[in-house]
């Protein structure tokens, strides 16, 4: 589906919000940054992924591709939804390891409160049996915690293979930490939906991100491996990842299963259709991560350390999107269509209609028909200054090399002390409908506040703005470049 009005917005995680604990929340701050937002007439909000991660905090990685993130729920309201005081919130929740303990305490508080008010019980038994992935994923979750956060495939034979009476006796046995999943997803969704209302109420449309792989060690995977190229001891046969291109010289091995993707035909793709509805249910529109892979994916050998070794396979992205677009006809899909980019590729994403990401960091190279120049950027795209996988815009004004600086320049007009903002006005400016900006570039932060190094595990995905950054004079700049374009959009 092709865009509409020129819309612009800002790229900015939730965990990146100010607060008290480790992670931004679905509190407050949220909805302080919604009405930053509308105040500064913007109307787009993109975030990373909002799954469950893993210890290295990685978005693009998690145990299931539809639960949220329990790191994100904002304790305050957890406590109060369960009448507990909010002095009895413990003074210091900096850690994982803090948050999982004291969410368990609200989670058996949760459950007697519920087993004492009749209404509240309907309630959630109606949110449990409305989720079909629940209980795989709270299985899932219970399993792993009980055998010290192994991956399943190291399991004992019983469990690695769903066998059903096995399963049975570990759900009773394990009742409550089961029922401690249920009650983080409920309060996930009622939060979320909260966030959601009040994002609409302010005329804010919010743009997801749904990493085209899953995890190996997820629920999705062990609950259904016929639709993974697995062995059968569950060991990956091949991997998924990218050869060599702007990010990496060695490519990037991501490890993740790939898709049986002619299982995924003959069941009519009902795991993908399972995971476009919830994530649908969260946000207006959905950016289609590694959107190349829906034509052709890298299919890296399981043992090879990097992704320069492995070979291009066809995928069935045709049918895949003909099944979506026919499911979902009124949902914006955005194709992330970077790195090597073939005409096949421009055609699957053409044929229906997706608006792709041109990235102004890309553009000035000195090649006329660079199809991120500025003048050359199609109306129905979506611009960016960069994404989280590039440096920030100042930190790239200070490293790019010197050649590609002075193009920019002389093409934008300005020195180099103004190029930074030359380069966020001509992506507001350009012919592109939606336009969208990082938060690190309204704020000028440079390469200490990068939110991901492609390669790289350590260091990553930790960037959080400050609370006064909500008065950034940057905030005014852009409402001036909106103003200017004729983007602007008064909030309700």
């Amino acid at each position: 589906m092709t865009l509409d009005t020129r819309s612009t917005g800002i790229l900015l995680h939730l965990t990146s919000l100010p607060g008290p604990t480790w992670s931004g929340t679905l509190g407050s701050q949220a909805l302080h940054f919604v009405d930053c937002l509308a105040s500064h007439h913007c109307t787009l909000w993109q975030m990373l992924p909002v799954g469950p991660v893993f210890f290295h905090g990685s978005p693009y990685e998690s145990p299931s591709s539809v639960a949220g993130n329990p790191d994100l729920l904002d304790i305050e309201d957890c406590v109060e939804f369960v009448g507990l005081s909010k002095d009895k919130i413990p003074q210091s929740l900096n850690g994982s390891a803090s948050l999982h303990h004291f969410r368990a305490q609200l989670g058996r508080l949760f459950w007697s409160r519920v087993l004492q008010d009749a209404s509240l019980e309907q309630e959630v038994m109606a949110f449990v049996s409305a989720q079909p992935w629940l209980e795989d994923f709270a299985l899932f979750m219970a399993l792993k915690h009980a055998f010290d956060e192994r991956a399943w495939w190291e399991w004992p034979a019983p469990y690695r293979h769903r066998n059903a009476s096995a399963l049975s006796t570990f759900r009773q046995d394990h009742l409550e930490v089961v029922q401690q999943i249920y009650f983080e997803q409920f309060m996930f969704d009622r939060q979320w939906r909260y966030l959601k209302t009040y994002a609409e109420g302010q005329g804010i449309r919010l743009v997801g991100d749904v990493p085209i792989y899953v995890a190996h060690d997820s629920a999705d995977v062990w609950s259904q491996p016929e639709l993974f190229t697995l062995d059968e001891t569950g060991h990956c046969i091949e991997v998924a990842g990218v050869p060599p291109d702007y990010f990496s010289e060695t490519g990037q091995r991501w490890g993740n299963p790939l898709y049986r993707w002619e299982e995924h035909e003959r069941t009519g793709f009902r795991w993908w259709c399972q995971r476009i509805e919830v994530q649908r249910n969260r946000f207006h529109s959905l950016r289609i991560d590694h959107f190349r892979g829906l034509e052709q994916y890298w299919a890296i050998p399981a043992d090879a350390p990097d992704g320069r070794t492995g070979v291009w396979r066809p995928a069935a992205g045709r049918a895949l999107l003909q099944t979506l677009t026919t499911r979902f006809p009124e949902l914006i899909l955005i194709a992330e269509d970077l790195g090597i980019i073939t005409p096949e590729v421009n055609a699957l994403r053409d044929e229906f209609g997706l608006p792709g990401m041109k990235i102004l960091q890309f553009a000035f190279d000195g090649m006329p028909d660079n199809p991120y120049l500025p003048e050359n950027i199609v109306e129905n795209s979506v611009a960016y200054t960069g994404t989280h996988d590039n440096d920030t815009l100042m930190g790239w004004c200070q490293s790019a090399p010197d050649h590609i600086l002075q193009n920019a320049m002389q093409i934008l007009g300005c020195d180099r002390q103004d190029l930074s903002w030359a380069m966020i006005g001509a992506c507001i400016h350009s012919r592109a409908k939606w336009s969208i900006i990082p938060l690190q570039d309204i704020l000028g932060l440079g390469s200490e506040s990068r939110m991901n190094t492609p390669g790289t595990l350590e260091g990553n995905w930790q960037w959080r703005f400050n609370e006064q950054d909500f008065n950034h004079p940057g905030w005014k700049q852009l409402e001036d470049c909106l103003a200017r374009d004729n983007r602007a959009i008064e909030s309700p």
